[in-house]
């Protein structure tokens, strides 16, 4: 009996610092059709976290997995999600879930399959610490100061 991996491909991270991040949301052990159909219905469940203000959702099949496309107010996201099957583990998995070929409700689904969410993205780094003057500093009409901040100061090279 073949063990499926069932993979989400998806964005995260904002600007210069998106990048593609995969997950492994859970492996079945059966046939391609039992790992596709479980596939499909977590794809179908998924929220991804961008956009925010969904406008349009659209899921397409593609060989062995799906694509939701997102289009939001500005831009489209995109998370692929794919059955692949397991051909070697250096740390072996639990024994997979097993998932049998009879159709079952999606009371059931829900109750026995907790739904998958991708950890969040890490937060931004912190500011930099700014350095704020001990003394009053005197400033032209427009509200510039007119010595600059760093001048005088001695830990600076």
């Amino acid at each position: 009996m073949a063990t499926w991996g069932l993979i989400l491909e998806t964005t995260v991270g904002l600007g210069e610092r998106k990048h593609t991040e995969a997950y492994v949301m859970a492996h079945v052990e059966g046939g391609r059709e039992v790992a596709l159909a479980e596939l499909e219905r977590r794809a179908r469940a998924y929220t991804p976290e961008h956009p925010r203000s969904p406008k349009r959702r659209r899921l397409f099949r593609d060989g062995d997995g799906f694509l939701l496309v997102v289009d939001g107010a500005w831009q489209s996201h995109a998370t692929r999600f794919s059955a692949v099957e397991l051909l070697d583990d250096t740390d072996r998995p639990a024994p997979a879930e097993r998932v049998s070929d009879e159709p079952v409700g999606a009371e059931a689904l829900s109750a026995t399959t907790p739904e998958f969410r991708p950890p969040p993205p890490p937060p931004p780094p912190p500011p930099s610490p700014s350095v704020a003057p001990s003394v009053a500093v005197e400033r032209d009409e427009d509200g510039v100061p007119v010595k600059p901040a760093w001048l005088g100061r001695t830990d600076l090279p």
